[in-house]
């Protein structure tokens, strides 16, 4: 009896484009509606050989990849005649099946239709050994040899299979009946050792329910005859004499920062922050070394009187440094299985960068930036088949457009990857010379037919799905809400790419997007809006008083001149209704709060930052709408609290322990009482010989006001 190949009846189309490319099963799909099939055979062992009209002669033996199959076409990779013979075989599979009254046998179910949801975690050590070489094992035991944190994704749908985020890369399993379908999007794309990690992953996550939320998962090579690694006893983390040198460290240069303040030449803290910056990258703390870059970044941006600088973004990731440090100490020494472990925290077994594969970008918007010495973008990107969000920058020297003579170029006009920047900003990339960093910031070298770009258009963002795109404000919220602190999650580029913003990337994408106020803050140069649900000829009602719109809060950048504008022309209906809307996101006062990138209306994409000046004019607010008091009060709270970080805590006088006093007591009128005892104790552990606490006292009150803020 002829061999059933079951894992050639699993691979979705969804799968045969990630494995292959969409253009090749776009065409194989056409053919096999058309009937232009080839003649199949399939062979004892289970090798299908495909003949086809023009002469070509495909074959795909088990236990190989589409791009291991032979083929004797002249396309030196993949080809369509690849994927035409596993459509054709499904389609011959469907043509042959017997009635559905009849009771096939069990070996010949196709196991995609009967199986339902499944987990990768049920292949077995043998089925590692048949189909990946001893050397990949090896590669993959010396991988988790450093402890990767891995977060795992139950099987949800046919098309969205079990995944498994490495720090590095994903690893989709899109067949239950051969490893060799497993999908990574790292440059070797199958049969690497990222895939064996990611299996090692799914064993030691336990059973998973379909569509249940991401797991994290710690994971330790298995040793002899424990096939899940728990025989593993993690070694401690923040004892070591290395790990507390660098916390006293990095204890003693913020306490420089708060006293000094962050307006102090740079050049007495280059070479603290460069020592820190070593310590942290010899312990393997990635997610430090992402912490003390960032906030060395700022700094240099506060002294060249950049865009980039923000003071609540620098209090941010000072408090933000402090707490993950305390965070991964609390995991270290817990007595039992901490909720998050510290490598995770901490970013251990985080490598630097890695090579790419073939691989697929949308534009989620844009943020340009310019100050006395340069000039520079980021812009964001969403990869549709793992969700993933990157982020690619780029910065260009004033001084070397003036050596190099003439007119300075328009930064829209700045070529990447050989490319405009503004149609990378405003388009989608399919590239083959993309590498990725830890924090998700990529880099696309340029190359001949290697990189192309299209035009986004009003469908480009429907592919992404949860947690990226959330279908309504209140999952949006739910969403933020169930979210872990900054501190403990990996860094991302992406949640410090649009200045002002320490948020959160996200597309909100409902039916009947409508808006439903607008106004333009003269004194604060920002553009507000409220988005929500229309009322329809099935709800007339008006959105529910429990549902909080979509705030939406664009602030005036010189370096993007047209983006408020084009904001404002999208909001007015110039090019249709609203589809979906992409930002930063953050709560404030229970209320999601978007500083927006890009838009989606039915007839185009808008790109704010990308778009060209053309003035409109902008309803100004009527009367001022005061926040809520709570919210208003730990505002001015962490006011105060960047403004001493920016003079320095010594430059305050008798004027800063005035004003510390009446905070104080206007926070504990409010039922803070505890945030009240923090800021009066300021001054004098200010005044202490030793000023040690002083330094958790303000990361803390700094986390405390974040909190109630939100």
């Amino acid at each position: 009896m002829t061999a059933v190949r079951g894992d050639l009846l699993e691979l979705t189309p969804e799968a045969l484009t990630a494995l292959a490319n969409a253009g090749f099963v776009k065409r194989a799909q056409k053919d096999v509606a058309a009937g232009l099939l080839p003649l199949l055979e399939t062979a004892d062992d289970g090798t299908v050989s495909a003949r086809f009209d023009d002469g070509v002669r495909t074959s795909l033996p088990p236990g190989r990849t589409l791009r291991d199959a032979q083929c004797s076409c002249p396309a030196s990779g993949m080809c369509r005649h690849r994927v035409m013979l596993v459509l054709a075989y499904q389609a011959q599979a469907a043509s042959a099946a017997p009635a559905p009254s009849a009771t096939p046998a069990e070996d010949e179910v196709d196991a995609s239709a009967a199986g339902g949801e499944w987990s990768p975690a049920h292949f077995d050590d043998a089925a590692l050994a048949a189909s990946f070489v001893p050397s990949v094992i090896e590669q993959a035991q010396h991988l988790a040899a450093a402890r990767p944190v891995v977060a795992v994704q139950a099987w949800r749908s046919a098309s969205a299979p079990p995944i498994a985020r490495l720090p590095m890369c994903s690893v989709r399993f899109f067949s239950r009946s051969s490893l060799v379908h497993a999908r990574c999007d790292c440059k070797q794309g199958s049969g690497c050792a990222h895939v064996v990690v990611a299996l090692w992953a799914f064993r030691q996550a336990g059973p998973l329910a379909a569509g249940s939320p991401e797991r994290m998962v710690e994971v330790r090579a298995p040793a002899d005859g424990d096939a899940t690694g728990d025989g593993h006893r993690p070694t401690a983390l923040m004892q070591g004499e290395a790990a507390r040198a660098l916390q006293a460290q990095l204890e003693a240069l913020s306490l420089s920062l708060w006293l000094d303040g962050s307006s102090q030449p740079l050049m007495a803290l280059a070479a603290r922050f460069e020592a820190a910056r070593e310590q942290a990258r010899a312990l393997g703390w990635r997610w430090v070394e992402d912490g003390i870059d960032e906030l060395w970044m700022l700094l240099q941006a506060q002294q060249a009187r950049s865009s980039r600088f923000d003071p609540r973004r620098l209090l941010h990731v000072m408090a933000e440094l402090w707490a993950r440090l305390r965070a991964a100490a609390h995991a270290d020494s817990a007595a039992g299985p901490p909720p998050l472990p510290a490598s995770q925290i901490l970013g251990v077994g985080v490598k630097g960068e890695v090579a790419l594969d073939h691989l697929r970008l949308v534009s989620l918007g844009a943020e340009l930036w310019s100050d006395e010495s340069g000039e520079g973008a980021s812009v964001m990107f969403a990869d549709p088949d793992t969700q993933a969000v990157t982020v690619l920058e780029r910065q260009w020297s004033r001084a070397d457009d003036a050596t190099a003579g003439g007119t300075p170029a328009n930064l829209l006009g700045r070529r990447v990857a050989g490319f405009p920047l503004r149609q990378l900003a405003s388009g989608q990339v399919i590239t083959k010379t993309a590498t990725r960093r830890a924090n998700g910031q990529i880099d696309i070298a340029p190359g001949a037919r290697q990189t192309g770009v299209m035009p986004l258009s009003p469908k480009s963002w429907d592919d992404l799905v949860a947690p990226l795109k959330q279908p309504s404000v209140q999952a949006l919220v739910a969403h933020l809400r169930e979210t872990p602190p900054d501190f403990v999650r990996p860094r991302q580029a992406a949640s410090g790419a649009a200045a002002g913003a320490s948020g959160q990337l996200h597309v909100a994408a409902f039916e009947h997007m409508a808006v439903l106020a607008s106004h333009w803050d003269a004194a604060a140069q920002v553009l507000h809006a409220r988005i929500g649900r229309a009322a329809d000829d099935t709800d007339a009602a008006a959105p529910a008083d429990d549902v909080p719109p979509l705030h939406l809060a664009l602030p005036h950048r010189a370096a993007a001149p047209g983006a408020v504008d084009a904001l404002a022309r999208a909001l007015a209906g110039e090019w249709g209704a609203l589809r979906a809307v992409a930002g930063s996101v953050r709560l404030q006062d229970g209320e999601p709060v978007m500083q927006p990138t890009a838009l989606l209306t039915v007839q185009r994409a808008v790109v704010l930052q990308a778009e060209a000046p053309a003035p409109q004019p902008l309803p100004l607010q009527g009367e001022h709408e005061a926040p809520p008091a709570l919210n208003a009060l730990a505002t001015d709270t962490l006011d105060l609290l960047a403004l001493w970080l920016r003079q320095g805590l010594r430059h305050q006088g008798g004027g800063g322990a005035s004003r510390a006093e009446t905070q104080a007591a206007q926070l504990e009128r409010a039922g803070l009482a505890r945030s009240a005892r923090l800021l009066r104790g300021v001054p004098a552990q200010l005044r202490a010989a030793q000023r040690g606490a002083l330094v958790s006292r303000l990361a803390l009150l700094s986390l405390w006001m974040q909190g109630v803020g939100q």
